[in-house]
Parts: structure tokens; C-alpha cells; sequence
């Protein structure tokens, strides 16, 4: 399956287009904000021997923090733009990078094929994926985790949705980081909230533990406080079956 011309092009424009700075993506918040608390959540659920796969690593801020964590960390991103730009925040190596189209089902099954069953962390991808795309993405965590691993899955929620929409409309004008995202032509949280845990459901994964979050980000608003945006996560892994 080939993701839209149009939606590759988006985000190979959008990574190409920022600055190596850290924080420059609206997204790119600190780890402290995001991969740490996640962990914490984390943690009960996921085996640290395994591998871990960051989907949708984006500049790779949290796929570092996450290689503190596990003996392995892969960040895999649609842009080839953003793993370059992953590979130059990481100088020490201390996690992997690869272009992957999450979508491609072969390439899914071959990185699949090389690490075994691994733990994934997905921020944000589904929200803003095209349509035709979240049930192979899902299908992808399935994949990845195999029957011994587990993901984190943490995803915008509609009130987001409402929240951007109100940004986009200040007489200001939005701020600086959300209008590069909307330049580029991507538009986050429009998968709605029932869908992302019917979809990893239908992957053949079992919800382990749910709740509401935020999702810090660096852009703030015009009275000077940050914008954090309504999310929901989600544990979720093969549950092994009776015994034969």
C-alpha cells in the first residue's frame, strides 16, 4: 500500500522546511513533558529486554530519551527529511533511524523480521494520517509487537480538534509553529476517538489500559501560556491464548 503522493510530499516538505534547533516542531516537546511520563505508564506493561520501535520518530527527541530505556531504539519516520534531521540531533548513535512507510505492509513485516517482537511507541501518527491509512497502521503496531511486545499508543482527541480550530481563528493570526503545520498542508486530529482503539482492536491487539493526557507542546499562546492538547492513550499487546 503507497500512502498519497500528496500526504508524502506534505511531510517531506514540512521536515525539510524546519530548522535542526530542538523544539522548532510544535511536537517536539521535551522529553520530560512527554516520553518520560508515558514511560511511567509504560512500565507495568512492556518488557524492557525488548527492542523498542518509535513510529513516527519525527526529529527523534523522544526516540533518545527512549534509548535510555531499552537495549535497542529504532526511530522509523515516512519522511526521509526527518530521519536525517534525527540522525544529525544524535551524533552519539545512541538509537537507530530508518525511513518507513508504516502503511507497507512488507517493509512493516520485514523491520518486524530483524528486531523480533519488539515494544512501540506511537505519539500522534493515527490522528492525522488519511483515512485509507490508519487500519494498516494499526495493523503495523500488530505487527511490530509480535506476541511478546507491547505499544503505548497516545493520539489527539476531537477536542483538540476544537481547540486548533480556535487557534487558527485568533485575530492574531495562529501562532508560528501550528502556521507552519498548516502551510504544509497537514491537518492533525481527524481520526475520531472511537476509532483508534476499535482499529488496534481490529489488528488483533487487546486494550490493556486506557486513559486521558495531554500532549505538551512548544508553541504558546498570545497570553503567554503553553498549549497542551487533549489526548488519550492506550496499552495495548497480543494476550496469549489457551494452551493447546
Amino acid at each position: 500500500m503507497r500512502m498519497s503522493e500528496s500526504y508524502v510530499r506534505a511531510w517531506e516538505s514540512y521536515w525539510g522546511d524546519i530548522p535542526d534547533d530542538p523544539g522548532e516542531a510544535i511536537w517536539d516537546s521535551d522529553p520530560s513533558l512527554t516520553a518520560i511520563p508515558h514511560l511511567e505508564l509504560f512500565a507495568p506493561y512492556a518488557d524492557p529486554g525488548l527492542p523498542v520501535v518509535d513510529l513516527g520518530c519525527g526529529s527523534g527527541t523522544q526516540t533518545r530519551c527512549l534509548a535510555d530505556h531499552f537495549p535497542l531504539a529504532v526511530g522509523v519516520d515516512l519522511s526521509h527529511a526527518a530521519v536525517e534531521l534525527a540522525r544529525r540531533a544524535d551524533p552519539a548513535a545512541r538509537a537507530r533511524y530508518a525511513q518507513l512507510n508504516a502503511a507497507d505492509t512488507g517493509a512493516v513485516r520485514e523491520l518486524h523480521r530483524s528486531l523480533g517482537d519488539s515494544n512501540v511507541y506511537m505519539r500522534a501518527v493515527m490522528h492525522q494520517s488519511e483515512a485509507q491509512d490508519r487500519p494498516l497502521i494499526a495493523a503495523a503496531v500488530a505487527e511490530l509487537v509480535g506476541e511478546r511486545g507491547r505499544a503505548f499508543v497516545v493520539e489527539l482527541t476531537t477536542e483538540s480538534k476544537t481547540l486548533l480550530g480556535e487557534l487558527l481563528e485568533e485575530p492574531g493570526g495562529p501562532p508560528p509553529k501550528l502556521a507552519r503545520v498548516v502551510a504544509h498542508g497537514l491537518k492533525p486530529a481527524a481520526s475520531p476517538d472511537r476509532e483508534v482503539p476499535a482499529l488496534l482492536r481490529a489488528a488483533g491487539l487487546t486494550v490493556l489500559a486506557h486513559g486521558r493526557t495531554a500532549l505538551a507542546q512548544t508553541e504558546y499562546r498570545a497570553d503567554g501560556t503553553r498549549i497542551d492538547l487533549p489526548a488519550q492513550w492506550l496499552i495495548v499487546g497480543r494476550l496469549p491464548g489457551p494452551a493447546a
